[in-house]
């Protein structure tokens, strides 16, 4: 992989990861058309994580220092004995409902029933990694567009409930209940299996279906994509470590993953700046549209590809 592919795919991650239109998606996209095989680059994969990992850091300094100050306040309220479940302040509540929403993920390396042992990781993997499960991308970002046109309906409903009529700004729960983290968590696990359903997009959708407001749902999403894409960065990680005992070499130069990182560090940081004005504009709607035509696009690609056994990009023969 050359230093402008690597420059190009460090932009699609920084910019999708954070936007509702999924990383994993608009990734598996770019590397089929562009014929880019990331199984031979994983630890190219680990650098983009690390460069969005630093982006959400930077835009959420000030809220990561609010949790790490109420962590320690938390730890001396129960060993002392003051401590309350009802009672904890916004920045307690906010952090136990982290660790909430993240429990869900270990249902990843749980086996489904009837697959052989295959857990969601593993389908993940598969239908990421072999081009003739793209259709699969289609269908996912189509679910992605329904879930976010959901969520934008959920708001408005509830903003007509309030006083404040149809003002979606003020819209909306500010504090998380255990159950909305769970069914955020879920949303979370479930956009980590299917290339296509956008993390950002499915979890702010069930927020808002769960009542609560739109600021506090992107937030909400955004501080826990941290341990997320933390958590997915060390998987790739070892796997990277693991496939070295197979490869002497990587196939990219470290150049070319140092402008890959970056490009996903700088653009990740102002595509959480973009959608965060957007959501307070109420213009999140462009995404329902663009993700549903980007589906429809991907499941026709994906048709005639089938129809033919080959890339309709590269013409490589689409593997077993």
């Amino acid at each position: 992989m050359d230093i402008i592919k690597a420059i190009i795919l460090g932009i699609v991650q920084g910019l999708t990861e954070f936007l509702p239109v999924s990383s994993s998606g608009h990734l598996t996209i770019f590397q089929h058309v562009m014929g880019v095989d990331m199984e031979g680059n994983l630890f190219f994969n680990v650098m983009l994580h690390v460069g969005t990992l630093v982006s959400v850091c930077f835009v959420y300094y000030k809220l990561i220092l609010r949790l790490i100050k109420a962590f320690f306040a938390l730890i001396r309220d129960i060993f002392s004995g003051k401590f309350k479940w009802s009672q904890m302040d916004g920045d307690q509540n906010l952090l136990v409902m982290l660790v909430v929403g993240l429990l869900p993920l270990f249902l990843l390396f749980v086996p489904i029933p009837g697959s052989g042992g295959i857990n969601g990781k593993d389908m993940a993997e598969i239908w990421q990694g072999n081009p003739k499960y793209f259709i699969v991308t289609g269908f996912a970002l189509l679910a992605t567009s329904i879930m976010l046109w959901v969520g934008i309906k959920a708001l408005e409903n509830s903003a007509g409930k309030t006083a404040h009529g149809s003002n979606l700004k003020s819209a909306g729960r500010r504090r998380l209940k255990t159950v909305d983290a769970v069914c955020v968590g879920l949303t979370q696990c479930f956009a980590a299996i299917f290339p296509g359903l956008s993390r950002s997009g499915s979890t702010l959708a069930m927020g808002e279906l769960r009542g609560l407001n739109k600021q506090v749902s992107l937030d909400y999403t955004f501080v826990l994509g941290i341990p997320s894409i933390m958590a997915a960065a060390l998987l790739e990680a070892k796997d990277a470590f693991e496939a070295q005992g197979t490869q002497d070499t990587l196939q990219i130069s470290m150049p070319a993953m140092i402008a890959g990182m970056i490009a996903a560090m700088i653009v990740g940081f102002f595509a959480i700046k973009l959608f965060k004005w957007m959501l307070a504009k109420d213009r999140t709607g462009v995404f329902v549209v663009y993700t549903a035509v980007m589906g429809i696009a991907v499941i026709v690609i994906s048709i005639i590809e089938l129809s033919s056994g080959k890339n309709l990009f590269s013409g490589v023969p689409l593997i077993a």
